[in-house]
């Protein structure tokens, strides 16, 4: 884009089993340039048939934040399959491209994935993240997240033990009700 262009709005949208090549863009991209932030690997990804990350989005509700055509940023949860743990999900693959973070993508990817959720009945949504990753933590933490643990070596990444804070959100209050649960959403 030229100088004085309008960038266009960021869109979020749930995927479904038809964007396999936007969940692959995106979260490939994450990996390869933000490999500390994961414990998966880009190769883990890179092995996954077409079916697998076609699984993978039906397993999970994974949002894409999208600016004009091009995927800028995602998140996902993955909800507790056990009887009486239902209304717990736990916060996934969280990445915001590096130009567009600081103007709000990732909480607006947090806001639509959270009426989503509580839409769905989760009253918790719960994440790791590595405790060396101070920016990740100061979002969580400024977002409604509060620190519950710490798993010492949690991580294990080229030899070294990496500690992994644990962190979870009540979603449930009323006063927190007027989040979007649309499948689209503006940023």
């Amino acid at each position: 884009m030229g100088s004085g262009e309008i960038a266009p709005p960021v869109t979020t949208r749930l995927l479904d089993e038809n964007d396999v090549a936007h969940l692959r863009h995106i979260r490939l991209e994450a990996l390869r340039l933000n490999p500390d932030a994961f414990a998966s690997s880009e190769a883990d990804w890179l092995m996954m048939t077409d079916a697998e990350w076609r699984r993978h989005i039906l397993d999970n509700r994974i949002f894409v934040a999208f600016r004009g055509m091009s995927p800028v940023g995602i998140m996902g949860y993955c909800r507790q399959r056990a009887s009486k743990m239902q209304y717990r999900a736990t916060v996934i693959m969280v990445y915001v491209r590096q130009d567009e973070r600081g103007f709000g993508t990732a909480a607006a990817l947090l806001d639509f994935l959270t009426g989503h959720a509580r839409a769905a009945g989760i009253r918790q949504l719960e994440l790791a993240v590595r405790a060396d990753n101070q920016p990740a933590c100061r979002f969580y933490l400024r977002t409604g997240f509060s620190q519950i643990g710490r798993v010492p070596a949690g991580l294990c990444q080229d030899g070294y033990d990496i500690d992994e804070i644990l962190m979870a959100r009540r979603i449930d209050d009323p006063r927190l009700q007027s989040l979007s649960t649309d499948k689209d959403h503006t940023a």
